[in-house]
Order: structure tokens, then C-alpha cells, then sequence
């Protein structure tokens, strides 16, 4: 028989339950970052300058549940949303559901570990600057956000070849 299937795989984003839509998020932040964009070219620009609810080392908000209260622009993403927005990183689990594509190997329902998404330098931690440390913003924008991580992290551990002893 063959192996189950993961929910992402089989059940279109607006059938997921509200447990599996947030389960969807790899916690990596980058969606939290300041984003610029030009009035008159509508030119996207990322930054590295966190929400002031985002906890950088960790890569989660400080509060979530309460987020468009303190942060009223705050975007709370759905699936009609989703079809809108243009800003979300390449390696967004939502987009690439949306997508039709898989998810990577250090997201956490793949991987089975929330650390995967940090080893793998796909988060903002260590690359992002608090929001009342960073001046104008203008002075941080970055390609990096909107881009997929490449090099040798960003690469699935090397797996033992039978008989290999992993002692």
C-alpha cells in the first residue's frame, strides 16, 4: 500500500483546516521584513528590517494572535489573499503550494524539525535589523529576501550510504 500522502500535496489551500493553513509557515520571517515600493514604477524593493512584533531570533511574532492591533497593515494572508500578493518570497511555503510545487527540505512538515529552516539559511536570523535600530529604510534594501538560498546550507544533509556506521 502505498504511503499516505502530506496534506499539502493533496488538499487545495482552501480546504485546509485552520491547524494545517498555519502549519504551512516555515517560521523563517522573511514575510515580516519591510518592504518598499516605488509610487511611481511600482518597483519592489526588500529590506532587512523586521516588524516591530517580530522576535528576529526565533523568527516568530511576538504576538500573533493580537498582530493587526499593534501593526494595522499587518497582512493576514488567505488563500484569495494570496492570489494579490507579489512580495512573497520564492521560498514561501504558501506560494508554492499554490504553485502546484513541493515544499523544501528544511521546512518543518518535511524535515519534522523547526531548526532546518534556520541550518538552512532561509531565515532572517542573524540578517535582520530590528525596526527601531534601523533608521531610514531606504538605507537597507536587499536582494536576498526574494530570493531562493543557494550554496552549501541551503542543500539537504548528506544522507549515509548503507552500511555506512553513523557513530
Amino acid at each position: 500500500m502505498p504511503p499516505e500522502q502530506p496534506f499539502w500535496k493533496t488538499k487545495p489551500l482552501e480546504a485546509m483546516t485552520r491547524k494545517e493553513w498555519e502549519s504551512l509557515c516555515d517560521g523563517c520571517g522573511r514575510c515580516c521584513l519591510h518592504k518598499l515600493r516605488d509610487e511611481d514604477t511600482n518597483e519592489l524593493a526588500f529590506t532587512n528590517v523586521a516588524c516591530r512584533l517580530l522576535t528576529i531570533q526565533t523568527c516568530r511574532c511576538a504576538d500573533y494572535p493580537n498582530r493587526q492591533k499593534w501593526v494595522p497593515d499587518c497582512v493576514k494572508l488567505t488563500p484569495k489573499q494570496l492570489r494579490r500578493i507579489d512580495w512573497l518570497p520564492p521560498t514561501c511555503a504558501y506560494r508554492l503550494v499554490a504553485e502546484g510545487k513541493d515544499l523544501a527540505w528544511w521546512h518543518p512538515l518535511v524535515s519534522g524539525d523547526p531548526e532546518t529552516v534556520h541550518q538552512a539559511g532561509v531565515s532572517v536570523r542573524g540578517k535582520a535589523v530590528r525596526e527601531r535600530d534601523a533608521g531610514h529604510f531606504e538605507d537597507h534594501i536587499v536582494r536576498w529576501p526574494g530570493q531562493t538560498p543557494r550554496g552549501k546550507r541551503a542543500q539537504p544533509p548528506a544522507k549515509p550510504e548503507d552500511g555506512d556506521d553513523e557513530t
